[in-house]
């Protein structure tokens, strides 16, 4: 059914995307920019500009979410009706890539000063953390009172302890 052929009470009950829909059909396999895309949806559906602030994200959202939709690439959108499976990859318009600063010989020599510091220091690391690794497994490990108490306070703590507990069993 063609947008024409909606009364005004029955735009205004459809949902933005579905008027983006027939947007996109009507106009044969002419991709638009988003913008220009929420532009047309806004005129026909007579939104106010206050509404279109309002419901900017949502028609994105929509056509995101929407399966009948595809982003071409650089905020153009299509139907994916148009666009055969094997056809998609051809026709996406990809983006340029930048291109780079010409880099001088000072530039490329301070990247390599820089990573070999990193690389010095992980070495460091690595091998500090070797060394820790062989003291544990060494037979002469002296294992620790990793509870904070010394052996002393731990026989302080237990005597303390049972003349708790016979104060307890007396009352």
């Amino acid at each position: 059914m063609s947008i024409s052929a909606y009364s005004r009470e029955e735009l205004a009950e459809l949902s933005m995307v579905e008027v983006a829909y027939h947007v996109l059909k009507e106009n044969k396999q002419q991709t638009f920019n988003y913008f220009d895309l929420l532009n047309r949806v806004v005129e026909i559906k007579g939104m106010s500009e206050e509404e279109k602030k309002k419901r900017i994200s949502y028609l994105y959202t929509d056509l995101n979410v929407d399966g009948r939709f595809m982003c071409i690439g650089n905020n153009e959108w299509g139907l994916k009706a148009w666009y055969p499976i094997e056809k998609i990859e051809e026709d996406i318009i990809t983006a340029k890539p930048r291109k780079k600063a010409k880099s001088t010989e000072e530039d490329d020599f301070e990247v390599d000063v820089e990573f070999e510091e990193f690389e010095d220091e992980f070495e460091e690391i690595e091998d500090e953390l070797d060394e820790l690794a062989d003291n544990e497994d060494s037979d002469d490990f002296e294992e620790e009172d990793l509870d904070g108490f010394s052996d002393d306070e731990e026989e302080e703590f237990e005597e303390d302890e049972e003349a708790v507990e016979e104060d307890e069993e007396l009352s």
